[in-house]
């Protein structure tokens, strides 16, 4: 999978996002401009130490990204889209893209794919979520879809063992 931040701009927002990416295997691509530098220590404090094993790509700006991803296959998620996140059916390649934190994709870009935009349902009078919380409920229900392709199925006990515990 890959996910696309439309010229991000809180720090912290983008490090958690690349944390979910490195746990997931997707690829991260930024289109600047970018609200801060990939230097800052927000960055990092969000993202913690998974930021140096990122799969990352940084693009000029938007026409820049579509040229060196030609052919991609891109969802563009906004509050504006009438169909939901859960309606589309997910390719491993796919690419989800979510815009700025103040003001999501410009309407510009959307217009010319109306049917690749796609929604997370929520109450009508709320502007919308947080950006790293809504790329993780888009990610995991196309890694869901996908049957979480290379991801671990069961987790394991630090100091103990699933059953062996007495009482």
């Amino acid at each position: 999978m890959n996910i696309v931040l439309l010229e991000p701009e809180i720090p912290a927002n983008t490090g958690n996002i690349g944390r979910s990416c490195v746990a997931t295997g997707t690829k991260l691509h930024l289109i600047e401009p970018l609200g801060f530098r990939l230097t800052e220590e927000a960055l990092k404090r969000a993202g913690m130490d998974y930021w140096p094993q990122l799969d990352y790509a940084r693009y000029i700006n938007y026409r820049d990204f579509l040229g060196k991803n030609p052919g991609a296959r891109i969802f563009m998620a906004t509050t504006k889209a009438k169909r939901r996140y859960t309606e589309v059916e997910y390719a491993p390649e796919d690419y989800l893209m979510f815009g700025r934190e103040s003001g999501g994709i410009p309407e510009e870009l959307l217009v010319g794919n109306e049917e690749r935009c796609i929604r997370i349902p929520m109450l009508p009078d709320i502007r919308s979520l947080n950006l790293s919380n809504a790329v993780n409920i888009v990610l995991f229900e196309a890694l869901r879809q996908l049957d979480f392709p290379g991801l671990e199925s069961a987790g394991k006990l630090h100091r103990l063992s699933w059953g062996a515990h007495e009482h």
